[in-house]
């Protein structure tokens, strides 16, 4: 499983257990010269309103001169919050068009999920009049184009379980986990016994096998214990533990 278990934030039970997004940390540009109009799209990982608002504020800041500032956002692992604004051009030929372009996104075969992700289209006006259908055009292309390039990570809610074993075994016990594919945190070592703590997809059928497999490594002897549940990141370049 490619991950990790810091900056992990707990969502709240939700009926989805995975969805996509960009990498956080960083803001993605991306920027499309439209008959002589200056598209550029701004993409963050975003997990409220507020967030989108603070985005839009230092865009508006340093972009000052531009005539248009459109947003649009869709946030929760359910995607239950889409919001969209035109900032000013023509009613729905901006903010609609992007949220679209973000809410009908496949981040793999059939799989529309994207989401906890905030556009913003900065509009340099070029002189040419693009028309109600240029600018939907214009506005959805703009931020697609900018998914197409952007770093996007497999969100997914994760069991976080722990299972004890002597400090002889315990190193030996790690490898043949992360070997399995599971995400492992440092192990503790205790004065009698090491504590081993990974992540599990929030299943009970992964859980059950995970279960099943520490039992089997250990002939019985250690058993693995269910916690609570983080979102964690995880690459979508590589594969992860099922």
């Amino acid at each position: 499983m490619a991950g990790t278990v810091q900056g992990m934030r707990d969502q709240g039970e939700s009926r989805s257990t995975t969805y996509t997004t960009v990498s956080a940390g960083s803001e993605f540009r991306h920027e499309l010269e439209i008959r002589r109009s200056r598209f550029i799209t701004v993409l963050a990982r975003t997990s409220s309103e507020n967030d989108t608002r603070d985005l839009l504020a230092g865009l508006r800041k340093e972009f000052h001169d531009a005539r248009h500032h459109c947003s649009a956002l869709v946030l929760g692992p359910d995607r239950d919050t889409q919001r969209s604004n035109d900032d000013g051009e023509p009613s729905g030929t901006a903010g609609l068009p992007m949220l679209e372009a973000m809410v009908r996104r496949e981040t793999a075969p059939g799989v529309s999920d994207l989401s906890d992700v905030s556009a913003v289209v900065v509009r340099y006006f070029g002189g040419v009049l693009l028309g109600a259908g240029g600018l939907i055009r214009a506005y959805s292309e703009s931020v697609s184009t900018a998914l197409d390039l952007a770093p996007l990570v497999r969100r997914s809610r994760l069991r976080i379980c722990r299972v004890s074993a002597a400090h002889q075994h315990a190193g030996r016990l790690e490898n043949d986990l992360r070997t399995a594919g599971y995400q492992l945190q440092p192990t503790t070592y205790g004065p009698l016994q090491a504590e081993l703590v990974l992540a599990v997809p929030d299943r009970a059928s992964a859980i059950a096998g995970a279960k099943e497999l520490v039992l089997s490594l250990t002939a019985g002897i250690s058993e693995l214990h269910s916690g609570e549940t983080s979102w964690i990141d995880q690459d979508l370049r590589r594969g992860h533990h099922d």
